[in-house]
């Protein structure tokens, strides 16, 4: 446990991908109004693969550091298995279960990466996503 805690620290001090993406073809803006998290979540979507990504904005420790994992994991992932996502495959990434109390903080960068991906392709939001 104490590793991921680590990881997780080091992640929110160094993000990986933290920026705009000036050629992004995909982005979504997402916010946490229980603790002020703000990000918006950029792609470059190729040939339904994801070649780029980045996210910006300012948020609690667990936001940002679950953000730049999230991030660094879905290079190269084709959008429909983004689609699929759901918190289960977060944790695995990010390596702990962050609590009912900082669900909301975890989950805001899935929530703006599965949005973006459902409005490139011009699909509605599923319920499972809503949910996050």
């Amino acid at each position: 446990m104490d590793f991921y805690v680590e990881e997780l620290i080091d992640n929110y001090e160094h993000p990986h991908n933290k920026g705009k993406l000036e050629h992004a073809n995909a982005e979504f803006h997402g916010h946490n109004p229980v603790c002020g998290d703000d990000l918006t979540l950029y792609l470059d979507i190729e040939d339904g693969v994801v070649k780029d990504v980045k996210f910006d904005g300012d948020g609690c420790s667990i936001s940002v550091a679950s953000a730049s994992m999230l991030t660094d994991a879905i290079k190269g992932k084709r959008i429909e298995d983004i689609e699929k996502m759901g918190f289960d495959d977060l944790k695995k990434i990010i390596g702990i279960d962050p609590g009912p109390v900082r669900l909301h903080c975890a989950t805001l960068s899935l929530k703006a990466l599965k949005g973006a991906v459902f409005l490139y392709e011009h699909k509605p939001m599923d319920a499972e996503t809503k949910k996050l």
